[in-house]
């Protein structure tokens, strides 16, 4: 049946089109409001109940009374809680599966400059931790920030509305 061997060919063209564009557009959003539906001030109880994080855990050592959870798939991740209870979700780091404009982990740090051009880069953390941070403005879509690696010029994580540290 040679008829109908490029009716199948076509099928399958179109379920791989078709798939491809539901997987980019299953990419969770970076805003200043949080990732995907992970919302900065969200209570750390709700978004265990909508499956979107792990259990709490200790958070920095350093920081008395801190507690943090694991982000779940598609987000890599973790969510930094407040010290005070009712426990709200305070800042988010994403180390992989969400994208702001297109510019997700592993991006470059030109494509950072093209998507949010006021971008403004410190370079105050590179003897330190060897990355360059890029803070967005509320004016390009922010409050979030880039980490940027010294050496390949490439996004490592990102931080909304900040990138955490406990040294």
């Amino acid at each position: 049946m040679i008829v109908g061997k490029p009716v199948r060919v076509v099928a399958v063209a179109a379920a791989i089109l078709i798939g491809g564009a539901a997987a980019y557009a299953a990419v969770p959003a970076i805003t200043a409001d949080g990732v995907g539906d992970v919302e900065l001030g969200a209570k750390a109880s709700k978004l265990k109940q909508a499956g979107l994080i792990k259990g709490l855990r200790d958070g920095c050592e350093l920081a008395p009374n801190t507690r943090t959870a694991k982000l779940k798939a598609p987000l890599q991740g973790q969510v930094n809680f407040t010290q005070t209870k009712p426990r709200r979700a305070n800042d988010i780091i994403v180390r992989g599966g969400a994208k702001a404009s297109g510019v997700g982990v592993g991006s470059s740090k030109h494509s950072i400059k093209v998507a949010f051009p006021h971008v403004k880069f410190d370079h105050g953390t590179e003897n330190v931790f060897g990355i360059t941070l890029a803070k967005v403005p509320k004016s390009d879509g922010g409050k979030f920030q880039f980490a940027v690696d010294v050496g390949t010029k490439k996004v490592t994580l990102i931080g909304v509305p900040f990138i955490a540290f406990c040294e």
